[in-house]
């Protein structure tokens, strides 16, 4: 059992949809998503994210545990929700916003999700590492913000991918960017526009997911690649700084794709609204899904509720 120890920046009661905990053997802070209704990125959501990594980058990377400082040298985004990581962005949101052709408040809310997935992904410019935990589904604004970890731990039968091609748009916070860099531009556009659903394990081999885990033991393949990779801390870092340096994210160009998603969204036909629906009330009752053979791999392709 390693020792654990409440968050000190911010009373817990403060946060309605995340929950934390430090572990000041290995400087890991957890945190948890909670959102409701809905395992989206709903609005508050958001705020609470940024708030909590915000509060982060204030104390320079820094906790208390039983009074004494202590570095966080882990920033780990998992979530509480049962079989789900996160299934994407607020689609009631975006319906309401492309009825109205409220072009504003679609980039509002792109905005607010660049203003999470650009800092998470440079770990938070400070010496830790931000690592993505999944254990369930995630799904369009959920793979996002997985990509944009720099470590992207995965449990073998998690389900990962974009339904957003099937009411024809595309996953416009950061997919193209984070995926393109990774795999390289063809197979980042195969996985976007395929509509398809991909396990853990074939993602690992895809070169998506960096860390693959036995079903139930993902917080235990995290502290497994703690430990490896405290051994050279320091170095591995570095090797994340060069990454940036090499091949940057800006968040000039994160903020063009946004404005390329909204306007594309607004281009949306009832016929295209029509199947958002299906997928919001999908996104209720959980997604239905069924497992198609190809001549290559089996992939798993996402079943609307009619």
């Amino acid at each position: 059992m390693n020792a654990t120890a409440e968050v000190r920046f911010f009373p817990q009661t403060h946060f309605q949809q995340l929950e934390m905990r430090f572990d000041a053997e290995y400087g890991v802070m957890w945190h948890f998503m909670k959102p409701k209704p809905r395992p989206v990125f709903n609005v508050q959501l958001l705020a609470e994210l940024r708030a909590f990594h915000g509060s982060i980058e204030q104390q320079g990377g820094v906790t208390w545990d039983n009074g004494e400082e202590r570095r966080i040298r882990y920033l780990v985004l998992g979530s509480k929700a049962p079989g789900v990581y996160n299934l994407g962005g607020d689609l009631t949101l975006f319906r309401e916003a492309i009825t109205k052709k409220d072009r504003e408040k679609l980039m509002e809310y792109g905005r607010r999700c660049i203003d999470n997935i650009y800092p998470w992904s440079r770990n938070l410019d400070l010496p830790l590492t931000t690592v993505a935990l999944v254990e369930g589904d995630a799904l369009g604004g959920g793979f996002e913000c997985a990509l944009s970890a720099s470590v992207l731990v995965a449990e073998e039968s998690t389900r990962m991918g974009f339904p957003e091609v099937l009411f024809n748009l595309f996953p416009g916070m950061g997919a193209y960017s984070f995926l393109a860099r990774k795999i390289g531009r063809r197979a980042a556009e195969e996985l976007i526009c395929g509509g398809n659903l991909y396990t853990g394990r074939q993602l690992y081999d895809m070169g998506v997911v960096d860390v693959l885990a036995p079903d139930g033991a993902g917080e235990a393949a995290v502290y497994s690649f703690i430990r490896k990779h405290a051994k050279a801390g320091n170095g591995r870092r570095a090797i994340e700084m060069v990454r940036r340096e090499i091949e940057p994210v800006t968040r000039e160009e994160l903020m063009r794709v946004v404005e390329i998603w909204a306007d594309a969204a607004l281009r949306l036909t009832d016929r295209d609204l029509k199947m958002m629906d299906r997928i919001v009330r999908a996104q209720n009752k959980g997604t239905e899904l069924e497992v198609v053979s190809t001549n290559i791999t089996p992939i798993t392709t996402l079943q609307l509720a009619s």
